[in-house]
Parts: structure tokens; C-alpha cells; sequence
């Protein structure tokens, strides 16, 4: 599910992201983006990647069921959209637009 936060923020999106329960795992194939995950460890498990563009921030969360079965395969079990990513994605919107 992909979502845009409207800026500007007064903290920088690795802040942020921390307040909401989402710790780092590092840059997605993207350069420019960066990738949080909900809980650190174990699955299910969210993730969520972050963009800057201008002053705003482009999310894009999806939850992974599962890690993956085939060894050196990134394919999983993951849910782009449905009750639980939605919300999850407006808890993020409420926490996040506070600030």
C-alpha cells in the first residue's frame, strides 16, 4: 500500500520511523529509498519503505507473512493491501501527522 505524508517534518524519517515502532534495515534496490521493518526481528512482520520528495515522505507498506521458503530467493508470502496493512497505515498516518 502506498501512501504520501504530506510535509515538511520537524525530525529526520530514521527519528520518525523509531517513534513508531519501525526500526532500520537498510537502502531498497532503490538508492533512494529506505527500508523499516515492524517488529525488528520474526514474522509476521511489516515493512515499510520510505522516499523522500521534496518535503514530503512516500511510504510504501506491504506485511510479510512469512520469511522466504527457497534459499537466496527474495520471493515471500507478503499482503500489498487489506484490513490489517490498511490499518496499520492509518496508525502510522495519526502518529506521524501529529508531529
Amino acid at each position: 500500500m502506498k501512501f504520501v505524508l504530506k510535509g515538511p517534518f520537524g525530525e529526520n524519517y530514521y527519528n520518525l520511523m523509531r517513534k513508531i515502532g519501525y526500526y532500520f534495515q537498510g537502502t531498497g534496490k532503490e538508492k533512494k529509498e529506505v527500508v523499516f521493518a515492524r517488529p525488528a526481528k520474526g514474522y509476521p512482520r511489516f515493512h515499510l519503505y520510505v522516499k523522500t520528495e521534496n518535503k514530503n515522505f512516500i511510504l510504501n507498506l506491504h506485511l510479510d507473512q512469512k520469511r522466504p521458503i527457497y534459499q537466496g530467493v527474495p520471493a515471500h508470502s507478503a499482503e500489498y493491501e487489506g484490513e490489517v496493512v490498511e490499518k496499520e497505515a492509518e496508525r502510522i498516518k495519526q502518529i506521524l501527522q501529529q508531529k
